[in-house]
């Protein structure tokens, strides 16, 4: 199995780029000073050199049948050396100086013919490096005048030391620095990687305490944002648990009981009876199969996703009606219903609207009348029962929230939220109000429109 590669940390990896940043500078600053003494020296070097060529000519004359030159000491300079060029391209230099003469070149036999007023080039002669200038004296001739190299190097041998000096003392400096201000610098993102630690640890979502106003201070707001949607889901999903178990416990224990019942007293029970309850074991069952439906809806915690199927809300809520009439016979429904069409879940939207119509037929007296309009998709639900207190109006579509009227009534006090949470997922909205009958108003809004739409795939 291939391992990850190894990764330096993030305050090495920062001393490392600050110490290669300083170090690429420095080293830029020392060949551009290096160069540039270079170019001085040499500068100074051939300015020097020319001008004391110039003068040794004007104030000496070579005599060509003699040969005579001009000495060294003329020049005033002991590391000068100096010798005459013919056009022909002899080269003399004085007796009493015994040292050798660089090589001389097309450059200075140029200056000897007259087709050069100087010139200037480095030689080399037994592995010393030479400066050469040549200037004429007369026609037909040229002074050349040689100075070693020698001192030059020596200063720039010695600048190249201080600038490499300089520059080691500079990266070693950067990288200290570097170091620092990562240290420094990531104290508070380790601070916060410790934090995130203990949390992950020990799962305690209180949020961590913030100061200043920079990055890492936002990273730890927008992580306390994280902490705060977590400490709140995690107690949804308590109080789901525990509602769901409270919700559950009362069918299971009426369902064990009257099953036990059955088994006990089964050669004793009258047709009767036993008919009773076995209509009583069924209805918990219907009841229990709800809840669970419910539940199972309301746990789903899946990401809002469009939905492409072309509806007419009157169809929907043509079969909801249908439905919920069987179960209340004794109800009329006034059902008022103008064409509109939206894109959305056909089962979700029958779900919700039968709740609906179900809440209403519950707290309907006998003989009593629902009225339900549906105009420019606006669903309104009617009902001639007690209507909604006040006190309860800003629950009633919580999950498992019975008011006290509802608390001997079947039902699990989930259909309200399923209507909610239906509502939010096609972009609707749900309110409770009064209606004008004197009992409870829902109002379901779906946008759509009046026409059909074409249909759309995803």
């Amino acid at each position: 199995m291939a391992t990850a590669p190894y990764r330096r940390s993030l305050a090495t990896r920062v001393t490392a780029l600050a110490t290669l940043a300083v170090g690429l500078v420095v080293a830029i600053v020392a060949a551009v000073t290096y160069l540039t003494v270079r170019n001085q020296l040499q500068g100074s070097l051939d300015s020097t050199l020319l001008q004391r060529a110039h003068t040794a000519a004007n104030v000496y004359l070579l005599e060509a049948e003699t040969g005579s030159v001009i000495p060294s000491w003329a020049l005033d300079a002991g590391d000068v050396r100096l010798a005459t060029l013919t056009a022909a391209g002899t080269v003399y230099v004085p007796d009493s100086e015994a040292r050798a003469f660089p090589k001389v070149g097309g450059a200075e036999l140029a200056v000897a013919i007259g087709s050069s007023s100087y010139s200037l080039r480095t030689a080399s002669l037994n592995g010393d490096t030479y400066r050469v200038a040549a200037v004429p004296i007369m026609p037909g001739h040229a002074l050349v005048v040689a100075q070693s190299l020698a001192g030059q190097d020596r200063i720039l041998d010695r600048v190249g030391l201080v600038m490499l000096l300089v520059g080691i003392g500079g990266v070693i400096a950067a990288g200290v620095a570097g170091w620092a201000v990562a240290t420094g610098g990531l104290r508070p993102v380790r601070r916060l990687t410790a934090d995130v630690e203990r949390i992950a640890r020990t799962e305690d979502l209180t949020p961590l305490p913030v100061d200043g106003e920079d990055e890492i201070a936002r990273l730890a707001r927008s992580f306390n944002d994280v902490l705060v949607a977590l400490s709140a889901s995690r107690d949804r999903q308590r109080q789901l648990v525990a509602d769901a178990g409270h919700e559950l416990r009362t069918p299971l224990t009426s369902m064990r009981t009257n099953i036990d019942l059955l088994a006990q007293a089964d050669d004793h029970l009258e047709p009767a009876q036993r008919a009773e309850l076995l209509g009583d074991v069924r209805a918990q069952m219907e009841e229990l199969t709800t809840l669970i439906g419910d539940l199972v809806e309301l746990a789903r915690d899946e990401p809002l996703r469009p939905v492409f199927e072309p509806l007419d809300l009157t169809e929907v809520l043509a079969r909801a009606v249908e439905r919920v009439r069987r179960r209340g016979p004794s109800l009329t429904w006034e059902v008022d219903a103008q064409p509109w069409f939206v894109l959305g879940e056909a089962s979700a939207l029958e779900r919700a609207i039968t709740n609906l119509l179900d809440n209403a037929a519950k707290w309907s007296p006998a003989e009593g009348t629902v009225r339900v309009t549906l105009q420019q998709g606006v669903l309104t639900v009617d009902d001639e029962g007690p209507g909604i207190a006040e006190a309860d109006l800003p629950h009633i579509f919580d999950r498992f929230y019975r008011s006290t009227e509802s608390r001997g009534m079947p039902g699990s006090g989930l259909g309200l939220s399923i209507v909610r949470q239906t509502a939010e997922r096609h972009s609707g909205t749900i309110v409770a109000g009064a209606s004008p009958q004197g009992g409870a108003r829902l109002t379901l809004t779906v946008p759509g429109s009046a026409r059909p739409a074409p249909a759309t795939h995803p």
